[in-house]
């Protein structure tokens, strides 16, 4: 089995995405994309786990870069609360449980919600898609 150096799998997907492969992306996508798994990570998550690999980065860079993926098609951010914003790896057409307590994002498959009305949209507006957030809490 051929071995792949470090940020091949960062590489090709910013490539793919049409975005410049700068140092601090390729670390950010190495980061978000080279684990096992879809993730959830907010900026300081993100900012955090760069720091911990001794990555010399702001945390208004890694806002700009998490914006950059997201805009690029990469990520998709789910906004739990106003100032409260997280970038799911998984863009497919989804739902998340949001756990309150621990500020933690867990995927519901799209199957598993059922939507069987909405208002009627103005004409010249469509519908793009409908994310639902069902926020729990531990019983007491």
């Amino acid at each position: 089995m051929e071995q792949q150096r470090p940020y091949t799998h960062a590489l090709e997907r910013l490539r793919t995405a049409g975005l410049r492969p700068t140092r601090q992306r390729m670390a950010l996508a190495k980061l978000l994309f080279d684990g096992d798994g879809d993730r959830h990570v907010s900026a300081e998550i993100l900012h955090g786990e760069a720091l911990t690999s001794r990555m010399r980065v702001s945390l208004a860079t890694v806002y700009n870069t998490l914006h950059q993926f997201t805009d690029a098609g990469l990520l998709r951010e789910i906004v739990v609360d106003a100032g409260c914003s997280y970038f799911d790896t998984n863009t497919a057409s989804h739902h998340h449980i949001y756990v309150e307590e621990q500020r933690e994002l867990v995927d519901i498959a799209e199957a598993n919600v059922s939507i069987t009305s909405l208002p009627k949209m103005p004409d010249h507006l469509e519908v793009r898609r409908v994310d639902v957030i069902v926020r729990v809490n531990n019983k007491k």
